[in-house]
């Protein structure tokens, strides 16, 4: 089998270090790995397979000292969009975790477990979708397959990690501040403050009153299930938990279905775990996983085919660095 280089951007943020766990547990054949940062975390050593790296300065010549077969972003879009086209020229398939080329007609949006079809549709550059997105369509997919859906209702309950670092800083001030009346701190991240609170709003607003997330949602679902004038409808709120999104999904179908039925084709669907009534998935018990949670799952009988939905995932890993590792995954698996 032929082993690969591969270079991580972004490796000493949230996302880059998670990346690191999952490219661990996976093991993939690449003979070669490189992780490069913006010259604040440059420098910095990182502990991987049993060996130190020393984090370099992602520059416009790092990908032409060295040919890399894949590179993995996680550095936010205006890093992906100045370098991710340098990184192709030089005949690196880059995986993206920004947003920023989500949404270009040729730059296909990839969750493993709904199009995998798609990954090679690419001209050097895949996308990863939002963390909020790729949680509900790995639910959403058989269920459209099996009856079509008509309409979706997104309200999402988004943990802090999914804001950076300087987000949970302010979780974590707002904590130390309810022990220690005494204590100060100004908010690094947040227009008010997160501990104690849920702020209805992630991301600047657009003309149309939704939020930038909210409309990611949106039109990410639509391109990745292949419906481009779905009816979807999102409010998207951040909440006081440190890590794992919670997502309230009300679904109308085209065709009938039975409950019974939903469960089992759930049960089944790669990459989906049940966990049904009594119980229900919990951000405690879900992080760290890879696997995206459901429960809560029942009728709506407020229309002619409703069902509700309870979806948790950890949306550093499942939401962001298993995805993308997955997809590299299977352009290796493919290749070979």
């Amino acid at each position: 089998m032929k082993e690969y280089k591969l270079a991580l951007v972004g490796a000493t943020g949230l996302v880059g270090r998670t990346a690191l766990k999952v490219l661990e547990e996976f093991n993939l054949p690449i003979s070669k790995y490189e992780f490069f940062s913006s010259s604040r975390s440059a420098g910095k050593k990182i502990l991987f397979q049993g060996k130190d790296y020393i984090v370099k300065e992602l520059t416009e010549d790092s990908f032409l000292e060295d040919k890399f077969d894949f590179a993995i972003f996680s550095a936010g879009a205006s890093t992906s969009k100045k370098f991710a086209p340098i990184a192709v020229s030089n005949g690196c398939i880059v995986i993206d975790n920004s947003s920023a080329f989500r949404m270009d007609e040729d730059v296909p949006l990839i969750v493993p477990e709904v199009n995998p079809e798609e990954i090679f549709n690419h001209n050097g550059i895949i996308a990863n979708p939002n963390c909020s997105t790729i949680q509900a369509v790995v639910v959403l997919k058989p269920l459209d397959d099996a009856y079509k859906i008509k309409r979706i209702v997104y309200s999402t309950y988004q943990a802090v990690s999914g804001a950076g670092k300087r987000a949970l800083n302010d979780y974590e001030n707002g904590i130390r501040k309810h022990l220690d009346k005494n204590y100060t701190y100004t908010l690094e991240k947040f227009s008010h403050d997160i501990f104690n609170n849920c702020i209805p709003q992630i991301d600047v607003f657009e003309d149309n009153l939704y939020t930038k997330e909210e409309m990611k949602m949106i039109n990410e679902t639509r391109k990745i299930l292949k419906h481009s004038d779905l009816d979807i409808t999102a409010t998207a709120v951040r909440v006081p938990v440190s890590n794992c999104h919670g997502e309230s999904i009300n679904v109308e179908f085209e065709k009938t279905f039975y409950l019974r039925d939903v469960i089992n084709l759930l049960d089944n669907s790669i990459g989906v775990k049940v966990i049904n009534h009594p119980n229900y998935p919990l951000a405690q018990y879900v992080s760290g996983l890879n696997d995206v949670f459901v429960g809560r799952i029942r009728r709506d009988y407020s229309v002619y085919s409703g069902l509700n939905l309870w979806v948790v995932a950890d949306n550093i890993r499942k939401g962001a660095a298993t995805n993308a590792v997955q997809i590299l995954k299977n352009l290796i698996c493919i290749s070979n």
